[in-house]
């Protein structure tokens, strides 16, 4: 390959000026560098915070955009940045590469090292925003290359990348009608250690109706599958709203007790009943001016929908105990993962509350929907994995990305983030401590047809985990975990085949329904075969299924066992 000289940085200033959106004249800028240079690999990373997040690469594996590099963990990306040159390192440098395992090259197995690495600071107006950085899998790569080439191929770099980053400015303050929104995304979503994690277009759509609804002020309905991200998506259009400022006020909808519900949303006044001995200001009030979030509003008792469709509607709420209303404020975002249409049909939800609360809504795709994000999802886990448990890199060998790709995933995302986080503890069991991890097919119970695990326990929200290896013995048998999102006032408990209800005469066995249906049959019939077996006894019968009276009665009423 001939020398690149400055003739070669014509078409990166071309591709600066080219219509063309942010995100696509990023990536322009890696595939004309990666043209130009003799790397193996290239990427472009904006600097965050202490972090330098990957903005576009070329040569690397998918799962490199699922991860942060933190520069106080990678003293190569360390050095480049607080240097004010181009930085090459020599092949035999001691200090561990970023990208080992990362890059892609048939003739290189996973664990094989870089040899070559050079890295650009990208700097505008005397301010670091981000780094270049090119690798080679063949010592001294780089020698021959001019400085004052690199020196103005990272002006060009930098220029671009501020560039991006104006334009992507202007447009969400434009978007938010002259609010400007800077880090409160993703602020909040590393609090939760995941964020809108996906580069396919199920997730572009995504983002985009965040965007749009999240700055419109209407309340929002959120719909979606278990495991899908919810709360994450309501935590992201708040953080997008003008409200943004303000508090995200959070009520699970599901947790709360039919007695006590009315209180928790609206207050009651001091003597209102035994007990209040001071007056609660109940969700409403607290959220006045801000927020309100209401997790699992398909759980909501119908009693209490009159009052939240007069909130709603009239934006006024009277505690309980009180003479008069009180005006709020309060923006409602709501979660289901319920079909509230057929709970209409049923008549288990009022109408005119779903049309309150269905002025915008929006569905989060299931994974099997963008199954192209598995590895950006998947690289973004195993980093947080990596933080969790202290260890030392993760890398997935070839045949795991398959087993990934290849799953089912009916948890979705929440069930690949529990795989990973039990594969990365399996895997890190076999090396010493601080040791790159290779996660291999073995250490990955994947659900789905090429994964091999099966969907044994779906219905019951519990996926087998066989704990063996490093951590038990041979002789340990198969653990069920039961799932975050099983029948609900059954958390915790261990589902195994032999514990699935009998059907009774005339009632289909539970695989032959659909798996919310058959969520749905196996709460019937175990209560309703608990409450037999003792008896009658319904406090014993929720003692023995680990909750409450009052949400057994609660549970058995909206099952139809109870009217």
């Amino acid at each position: 390959m001939t020398t690149p000289g400055l003739e070669d940085l014509l078409p990166l200033a071309r591709a600066m000026t080219a219509s063309l959106s942010a995100e696509d004249r990023t990536r322009r800028l890696v595939e004309l560098v990666h043209r130009a240079l003799p790397a193996d690999a290239v990427a472009l990373l904006r600097l965050e915070g202490d972090a330098l997040v990957p903005a576009a690469a070329r040569g690397l594996s998918a799962d490199v955009f699922g991860r942060r590099f933190p520069r106080a963990a990678h003293p190569r990306l360390d050095i480049i940045c607080a240097s004010r040159a181009p930085t090459r390192f020599p092949a035999d440098s001691p200090l561990p590469d970023p990208y080992d395992g990362l890059v892609i090259d048939e003739s290189v197995r996973l664990g094989g090292h870089v040899h070559s690495c050079l890295g650009c600071p990208l700097t505008v107006e005397g301010e670091l925003v981000g780094v270049l950085t090119a690798d080679a899998l063949v010592p001294g790569a780089f020698d021959g290359l001019d400085d004052v080439f690199l020196e103005h191929l990272a002006a060009l770099a930098g220029a671009s990348l501020r560039t991006n980053d104006l334009i992507e400015a202007l447009q969400r303050r434009a978007d938010q009608q002259g609010v400007v929104v800077q880090d409160l995304v993703r602020d909040a979503l590393q609090r939760r250690e995941s964020s809108l994690v996906g580069q396919s277009e199920a997730m572009a759509r995504l983002r985009h109706e965040i965007g749009l609804v999240g700055a419109s002020g209407f309340p929002v309905l959120v719909t979606g599958e278990t495991g899908t991200g919810k709360e994450l998506v309501v935590r992201t259009l708040h953080a997008r709203s003008p409200r943004a400022d303000q508090a995200l006020v959070y009520v699970n909808c599901a947790a709360l007790p039919e007695s006590v519900v009315e209180s928790e949303l609206f207050g009651h006044a001091r003597g209102a009943f035994t007990g209040a001995d001071r007056e609660r200001l109940g969700k409403f009030r607290v959220a006045d001016g801000a927020s309100l979030f209401l997790d699992e509003i398909g759980e909501l008792p119908l009693p209490v929908q009159p009052k939240l469709l007069r909130a709603l509607q009239d934006g006024e709420i009277q505690s309980v105990g009180a003479d008069h209303p009180i005006h709020v404020d309060v923006r409602v975002f709501a979660a289901t993962n319920r079909d509230l249409e057929a709970e209409v049909r049923a008549g288990r939800f009022r109408s005119d509350l779903l049309h309150r609360l269905d002025v915008c809504r929006i569905a989060v795709p299931p994974l099997r929907d963008r199954a192209g994000d598995v590895p950006v999802l998947a690289g973004h886990f195993a980093d947080v994995a990596r933080v969790r448990l202290g260890t030392g890199p993760v890398r997935f060998a070839p045949e795991a990305q398959d087993r990934l790709v290849g799953g089912d995933w009916p948890g979705n995302v929440r069930e690949l983030e529990n795989v990973i986080a039990r594969g990365v503890l399996r895997a890190a069991a076999r090396v010493e401590p601080g040791a790159p991890v290779i996660v291999e097919a073995g250490d990955l119970d994947v659900r789905g047809p090429s994964g091999g695990a099966g969907i044994d326990g779906a219905a019951a929200g519990g996926v087998s985990v066989p704990i063996g290896g490093a951590h038990g013995g041979p002789g340990d048998a198969d653990r069920r975990v039961a799932g975050r999102d099983g029948p609900r006032g059954t958390a915790g408990h261990t589902v195994a085949s032999s514990d699935v209800p009998r059907a009774a005469p005339g009632e289909p066995p539970l695989a032959s329904l659909p798996l919310r249906d058959a969520v749905r049959e196996y709460q019937r019939r175990r209560v309703r075969e608990t409450v037999r077996a003792h008896g009658g006894n319904w406090a014993a019968a929720a003692r023995a299924l680990g909750m409450g009276r009052a949400n057994l009665h609660h549970l058995a009423k909206r099952l139809g066992l109870k009217g």
